[in-house]
């Protein structure tokens, strides 16, 4: 499995409508994205963004970032975000059950 973490740099003030197109965004990744086990939009007490990632593969990776879902969000945020996201991408260690 691969894990993903995405923080996002939302302007001042722009978190409402920022807010609005993610979590637009984040029911469409879990409902077409059949390799996403885990896509979700996360805030900390302090107003900061996270998006949570889990894929069951690279192949599942490629293709979210190739979705047209992911293609066709990108006007939705255009004066919302500051700069670009953070992204840190990791392996899942497996453990046993």
């Amino acid at each position: 499995m691969i894990a993903i973490t995405a923080q996002m740099m939302v302007n001042p003030g722009c978190e409402e409508k920022f807010e609005e197109a993610m979590l637009s965004l984040v029911s469409k990744v879990n409902a077409n994205e059949p390799g996403n086990i885990l896509y979700e939009l996360c805030r900390d007490d302090e107003g900061k963004y996270l998006v949570m990632e889990l894929y069951e593969d690279e192949a599942a990776v490629d293709a979210h970032r190739s979705a047209s879902h992911i293609k066709e969000s990108g006007p939705s945020f255009k004066g919302l975000m500051s700069g670009p996201p953070i992204i840190k991408k990791m392996s899942v260690i497996p453990h046993a059950v």
